[in-house]
């Protein structure tokens, strides 16, 4: 199966419902996403750490089409393993507005719900698209290390929602 495109991870598949979750943001607010269940599309996008150069490049690239993704009534989030300050800092370091989740602790629980836990133990560089009922419609793990995601995939996805 192609690494970049693949449609399920370890315990998740298209058309299966997101597990639900509560998160600390790099803002250290509590961040729920069943919070948006009937209201918007998710792009959850889990990155394996903070300030390294491919997600220092990847969450940018988010941030310049944000209005783009606004446009398609979707919210972009990030999920890493590394904890809020870092976070924080990370944010204002790359100029980003959009939620920086921390996976912290306990460390990686959402990431092994997602089964996007790399055998390394940090999270794959993996994309969900989750549509306005909590159904996942896209799914991209990449296990290259310095492969960055091409945009036009997340939007190829949400054209068909």
């Amino acid at each position: 199966m192609d690494s970049r495109n693949r449609t399920e991870t370890k315990t998740l598949k298209v058309g299966d419902i997101a597990p639900d979750f509560t998160l600390k943001t790099a803002k250290n607010e509590q961040w729920h996403l069943s919070d948006l269940r009937g209201k918007k599309n998710v792009v959850l996008a889990f990155v394996p750490f903070a300030f390294s150069s491919v997600c220092s490049a990847q969450l940018p690239s988010y941030e310049a089409e944000l209005e783009r993704f606004k446009d398609f009534d979707t919210e972009v989030v990030s999920v890493s393993m590394d904890s809020p300050y870092a976070l924080s800092a990370w944010s204002q370091s790359m100029h980003t507005s959009f939620p920086l989740l921390s996976d912290f602790y306990p460390q990686g629980t959402v990431v092994d719900q997602y089964g996007v836990r790399h055998v390394a133990g940090m999270p794959e560089r993996a994309l969900f698209v989750i549509d306005k009922e909590g159904v996942i419609r896209y799914i991209e793990v990449q296990h290259a290390p310095g492969e960055m995601p091409d945009n036009e995939d997340l939007f190829d996805a949400l054209r068909k929602l």
